[in-house]
């Protein structure tokens, strides 16, 4: 049986530890928490200090970067990043290579679309049926 974990160089120098998650396969770095039913498919990366909720699925190559939060049930897609402390609401679904900018809230059942991009801090307004609205 192989080891359960890897560990990998940032970029200043520090070594990280990540698990592989028992659903998915994934890698999660020691100081996140993912809920055991969320998904975290091989490929994908959650940093220090983020929290992933109960049902939620991370993609093949999505990256949740340190003290984001995804809420339950929420659908992170294949090579969407999550930035620093941005918070993606429960069901809220975000697209395959969008860009979610650090400290941005994105609300319960909102619908990003692929490849766009999130600015930091911003606060994504939603309609009735969860689509994105323009500012």
């Amino acid at each position: 049986m192989g080891k359960n974990y890897v560990d990998i160089e940032n970029d200043r120098g520090e070594t990280l530890r990540y698990r592989k998650h028992a659903n998915g396969r994934g890698l999660v770095a020691h100081g996140a928490k993912v809920h055991p039913d969320a998904l975290v498919e091989s490929g994908a990366y959650i940093e220090p200090g983020a929290r992933i909720g109960a049902g939620a699925r991370i993609a093949r190559g999505a990256w949740v970067e340190p003290h984001a939060q995804i809420g339950p049930g929420a659908v992170i897609d294949a090579n969407a990043q999550i930035g620093p402390g941005a918070i993606v609401g429960s069901h809220a679904h975000v697209g395959v290579r969008s860009h979610i900018g650090a400290e941005a809230l994105v609300p319960d059942g909102a619908i990003i679309r692929d490849d766009e991009s999130i600015p930091d801090g911003a606060r994504v307004k939603t309609d009735r049926r969860g689509f994105h609205l323009a500012a």
